[in-house]
């Protein structure tokens, strides 16, 4: 074995610098999706507090568990109330999975919502947001979404600030901020390989699994009256 290694090893200096070119240009080709990812995303990540106003704010799925949001979902649900609350936005679309009967988290989002006193008058679902490219893509060509506030964890956001971009939607992300567990560091990681995905949708634009056709949800959302009293602590919306 040792012989076999001595033997791959390059003996002069050309081979030499051809090999460490060829590592040098694998590395600057494996990170050049992130790259593009934190450069399309620079200067579109803000707060709740200083998040520029929209009419629309795209909170996206993240599982559910026995039926109900699990804890991070849990978490872009309760950041993207605020933003209602506050005024920052005027309606959440819900955008997740349903692609069967048992599993439905755009309903679950919408329940988790209205529980927490956002009109169920100002919340619209997207049935078929499979993943961020098919969410982002639906806003805008399904739902008529030109401008929004996105709603999602801190290691996601900039992947959905760019993808959105890309799709034609003028957006801000809010990144919900988590404790460094496993499951944080296990999202971080898992990004570092959705770039490459994220940079071929953003290269290729493939239609979404499921597009369909055009909603009125969002325009309907914005032009409705509240229909049910704000929960305690929220101000009433015009």
């Amino acid at each position: 074995m040792t012989a076999r290694l001595t033997r791959s090893i390059p003996r002069t200096t050309r081979a030499r610098r051809r090999t460490v070119q060829a590592v040098m240009l694998g590395a600057v080709l494996a990170l050049a999706p992130v790259t593009w990812m934190h450069t399309a995303a620079a200067g579109k990540i803000r707060t709740t507090a200083d998040v520029p106003a929209r009419d629309v704010a795209v909170v996206f799925g993240a599982g559910l568990w026995k039926g109900r949001p699990t804890p991070y979902l849990a978490h872009r649900l309760d950041t993207a109330a605020e933003l209602y609350r506050e005024g920052k936005v005027r309606v959440l679309l819900v955008t997740g999975d349903n692609s069967r009967t048992a599993y439905d988290e755009p309903s679950a989002m919408r329940a988790y919502l209205t529980e927490r006193g956002v009109p169920d008058g100002r919340i619209v679902s997207d049935y078929a947001g499979f993943d961020t490219w098919d969410s982002c893509v639906r806003a805008k060509k399904v739902f008529g979404v030109d401008r929004a506030v996105l709603v999602t964890q801190d290691f996601h956001i900039k992947r959905a600030v760019a993808l959105c971009g890309r799709a034609g939607v003028d957006a801000y992300g809010v990144g919900v901020a988590e404790p460094r567990d496993g499951t944080w560091y296990y999202g971080t990681t898992r990004e570092l390989f959705a770039a490459g995905k994220a940079a071929l949708d953003a290269g290729l634009r493939p239609d979404p699994h499921f597009l369909g056709p055009e909603e009125t949800g969002v325009t309907e959302a914005l032009a409705s009256p509240v229909t049910a009293p704000p929960a305690e602590g929220m101000a009433p919306r015009p």
